[in-house]
């Protein structure tokens, strides 16, 4: 029983099953396991700005442990498999599914395919036979699947080449200078296979024996290695390499220690078994060996890029190394200038999902599509990304800015108002200006023909009155244009709503004046009383009073006050005066609409009395003017915003006003200036005679 028990120290690749030393206690893995190999192949795809990768593993634990590792790391990182195959190890199953596999990797938009699992087996049949049949991919791998000494075929245009991560470990000294000087000549075909551990091509060798036949005795194997050596060890090798000196430095401890001579076989076992696991050391190349499984180090990993040529020649070249213990972002280093030269370029071809978005636009995932996956959408108005990776959510200019067309710059804000000097502001002005003037015309021609009987039928002090409230009210609009400050804004309304009332409960008192004028000679009426002198200075008066009460709650309430307008426009800050109380604003319009509904009532009434003293048509004509302008003024003025929204408060005081001067004034200032015949006494006699 005792010569059962051996004590073994594996090379190759870790393997999970073998780890368990419960069911292989007396047994011992040189080789590290690769619990850092996913980080660097992740630290590697992030340096390439690759996200969209394929995966195929051997279906054994070792796949799926390295799987289990792999798919942590990239879901850390945002990355994504595009497909992942394992490839069973029953050779029946695995035909069967051969041209899937290969199917799979030929019609994914991947470029990129990692490749990890055993070589003995179908994932290494099926790694080369993808190879040799041209598949345009990035292989990412392990050195075990280095194919540089045993490709044959050559088609630049198709193969992308590999990359492949090696463990670290100096190079042995003399090794290179040994092997270097050795003569085929002197050594038979045998002796020469069997140095296939140091990843020698025999395939290579048979194709160039005629060649070295015709070498002279002092022929080295120097100008052969440049072309199919690897002059470093392979995993494997190095393995072998730290298992003789862990079985050397285990040797000399036993010995240094006193035995019994009654000692048997099996407890000399057991004492090795346990210096073994107890030995650590720095080997001749200066890395640590540990073989304590518990306090293994993380391994460090070369990283080479291959390319094959001609003829079975390749060429493998360090381009970079990964390091577990250097500050994360730092773990993987990568020669540039090796790499360009290795290339062509500094860039690797893309693998992506999805095309960068650009500036200007944001990710946007659909439901089911994997994270690496989107399509891209406009930013929203007003917010930018100029990044030029892809963003998932856009950033949203300060109110003081906005964004540009393109949508990658944020641009300060032209602070602006309706003001004199703009275009808008200027016409508006020029308007009021002009009716203010022609309103002022009318007012000296009443007053020039006051003893005129038309002036008098019309009850001229009560036409004097309403011109001179038109005239304020022409002139309201100049309160609205211009930098707003906070007595402009009180003032404008307050203005607005005090002037209006006084024009229309002017144009009140001359239709209750015109009907009870009528009223009053009828027999029987006893309402002279009602037509004392004051009687429509009365009624201006408590109109007029109603309206600053009502003023004087809006500024106890709310008042207006100076409003930054950041939304209207784009490109530009409004101020404009804010009207405090919406409320206390549409009961002072409403007030005026009162008015103008109650003088359009008495006027309408009053149309049909005789035409020679009334002007009741006139009067509902023109508050008929009136309530449309502002009925049509609410819809308009809360649909818009900004300079266009006090540009229409402005435009319609013109308008309502412009409408009473033209239907009640007009005609009479025909009559006055153009058909005097008509404004004369005798006329008058002749018409009241009909």
């Amino acid at each position: 029983m005792n010569s059962d028990i051996i004590l073994q120290l594996t090379y190759g690749p870790f393997h999970p099953t073998l780890s368990d030393h419960e069911q292989f206690p007396f047994l011992y893995q040189m080789a590290p396991e690769d619990t850092s190999l996913p980080m660097a192949m992740v630290s590697l795809i992030l340096h390439f700005s690759w996200n969209w990768v394929g995966l195929t593993i051997s279906d054994n634990d070792q796949g799926i442990q390295f799987l289990s590792y792999l798919r942590t790391e990239m879901e850390k990182n945002i990355l994504c498999f595009a497909f992942v195959n394992m490839i069973s190890q029953n050779i029946y199953l695995y035909m069967s599914r051969a041209e899937v596999y290969y199917n799979q990797i030929l019609t994914s938009s991947s470029n990129v395919v990692i490749i990890y699992g055993e070589t003995d087996s179908t994932l290494s049949v099926s790694f080369r036979i993808w190879t040799s049949r041209g598949i345009q991919r990035i292989w990412v791998t392990t050195s075990q699947f280095d194919v540089t000494t045993s490709k044959s075929d050559f088609l630049p245009e198709l193969f992308h080449g590999t990359l492949a991560f090696a463990h670290h470990h100096a190079e042995i000294s003399g090794f290179k200078n040994f092997f270097q000087s050795k003569n085929p000549l002197k050594y038979s075909d045998e002796y020469l296979s069997r140095l296939e551990w140091m990843n020698f091509n025999c395939g290579v060798l048979a194709s160039m024996w005629k060649t070295l036949r015709n070498c002279s005795s002092n022929s080295s194997l120097e100008w052969l290695i440049a072309q199919t050596f690897d002059m470093t060890f392979s995993d494997g090798s190095y393995d072998i390499y730290n298992a003789v000196y862990t079985t050397a430095h285990a040797a000399h401890e036993r010995l240094l220690q006193p035995m019994d001579n009654q000692e048997e076989h099996l407890s000399n076992c057991m004492k090795m078994k346990s210096l073994i696991r107890k030995t650590h050391f720095i080997n001749p190349v200066g890395d640590r060996v540990n073989m304590n499984q518990k306090e293994k180090l993380q391994p460090e990993y070369d990283i080479f890029q291959i390319w094959n040529f001609p003829n079975g020649l390749g060429l493998k070249v360090k381009i970079g190394m990964f390091s577990p213990y250097f500050p994360h972002g730092q773990q993987l280093h990568l020669y540039e200038d090796i790499l360009e030269w290795a290339t062509g370029s500094r860039q690797m071809i893309p693998s992506v999902c999805s095309a960068d978005c650009g500036p200007g636009f944001r990710k946007f995932r659909q439901e089911g599509m994997a994270a690496c996956c989107f399509d891209c959408t406009p930013c929203p108005e007003n917010e930018i990304s100029n990044e030029t990776i892809d963003v998932d959510q856009c950033v949203k200019c300060p109110e003081d800015q906005y964004a540009n067309a393109e949508q990658i710059h944020c641009f300060d804000k032209t602070v602006s108002s309706l003001t004199y000097e703009d275009p808008l502001g200027m016409a508006l002005t020029l308007m009021a200006l002009c009716f203010t003037a022609f309103t002022s015309v009318v007012l000296g021609v009443f007053i020039k023909h006051h003893d005129t009987p038309l002036v008098k039928a019309n009850n001229r002090n009560l036409s004097y009155t309403l011109l001179v409230s038109l005239i304020f009210c022409f002139l309201c609009p100049l309160l609205f244009i211009g930098h707003p400050n906070a007595p402009k804004c009180i003032l404008q309304q307050i203005t607005f709503g005090v002037v209006f009332s006084v024009a229309v409960s002017t144009v009140l008192a001359k239709t209750v004046t015109v009907l009870l004028a009528f009223k009053v000679t009828i027999p029987g009426r006893r309402i002279r009383y009602y037509l004392i002198p004051r009687a429509s200075n009365f009624i201006i008066g408590i109109c007029a009073l109603i309206q600053i009460i009502l003023c004087a709650i809006w500024l106890g309430v709310s008042p207006p006050f100076i409003e930054i307008d950041v939304k209207s426009e784009q490109s530009h800050i409004i101020i404009v005066c804010s009207k405090g109380s919406i409320i206390a604003f549409h009961c002072v319009l409403g007030y005026h609409g009162t008015l103008a509904l109650g003088s359009f009532i008495v006027a309408f009434l009053a149309r049909n009395l005789p035409d020679t003293f009334n002007e009741a048509k006139l009067l509902t004509f023109s508050m008929l003017v009136f309530c449309s302008v502002w009925v049509t003024f609410l819809p308009v003025y809360h649909s818009t915003k900004g300079k266009v929204m006090v540009a229409v408060e402005v435009f319609s005081i013109l308008a309502s006003s412009a409408g009473l001067l033209g239907c009640i004034f007009i005609p009479k200032c025909y009559i006055i200036l153009l058909r005097p015949e008509r404004n004369s006494l005798k006329k008058l006699k002749k018409k009241a005679s009909f």
